[in-house]
């Protein structure tokens, strides 16, 4: 009976932390990055005292949300990315889970930019599968050898910001995934201009509360 009871309560407590990570998903969509957490405890059913012993402030929150839809949306994107034969094809579904993903849950990675929870450590196994699969491109002809690692990053940031003017009930992004593949092509490639390092945080240039601010802190770590 004893051990019943801890039992119980330890599957109450991960039902409730459920309940609130998708509840506070569900709430930033509607209402913004800037929406109350009274709100979120509101529409999982629960008390503010539980969502706080779950979370104790906005970043613990928003950072676990945001790694749900990371785990639910892009993790098994990467792995049939990575699996696929053809690395132009894994190159487009990985390209297409982020923009899809980031399209629904762009307000929760504004949360997350704007209270500190938008880290690399989220990040990292994106990126690193995007950039491996740009390489594996290069060696099979499929995508145009001086493409570097600072093209891919500043590229991701092109695609991501496109979503801050478009409805993000449509899928317009498509389109600009079908230009930068062309783009990508090695054939007719015209020779492009020397590339920029990337600037440094405290730059003065603008994040993007999206898979483009991943890539910036990633850049910038790997630059340390």
């Amino acid at each position: 009976m004893t051990t019943d009871v801890p039992r119980r309560n330890q599957a109450v407590a991960a039902r409730n932390r459920e309940r609130i990570l998708r509840a506070a998903r569900e709430v930033y969509a509607e209402s913004g990055p800037d929406a109350m957490l009274e709100d979120i405890a509101r529409r999982a059913a629960v008390g503010i005292a539980t969502l706080y012993r779950h979370f104790p402030n906005k970043e613990a929150l928003v950072r676990a949300a945001l790694q749900q839809s990371v785990s639910e949306r892009l993790s098994p994107a990467i792995e049939r990315a990575m699996d696929d034969d053809d690395p132009l094809q894994g190159l487009v579904t990985l390209l297409e889970a982020a923009l899809a993903m980031t399209a629904r849950e762009r307000n929760t990675l504004a949360a997350a930019q704007n209270s500190g929870a938008l880290t690399t450590e989220i990040s990292a196994p994106f990126l690193d599968s995007l950039m491996l699969l740009v390489q594996r491109g290069q060696q099979a002809g499929a995508i145009r050898a001086d493409l570097v690692p600072d093209d891919v990053q500043r590229i991701m940031g092109m695609l991501t910001s496109v979503l801050w003017n478009m409805d993000p009930e449509t899928e317009g992004w498509r389109r600009y995934i079908a230009l930068v593949l062309d783009a990508l092509s090695p054939v007719n490639a015209s020779p492009l201009p020397p590339v920029t390092p990337l600037l440094k945080c405290g730059d003065g240039t603008p994040d993007h509360p999206t898979f483009g601010g991943f890539v910036r802190q990633r850049g910038e770590a790997a630059a340390r």
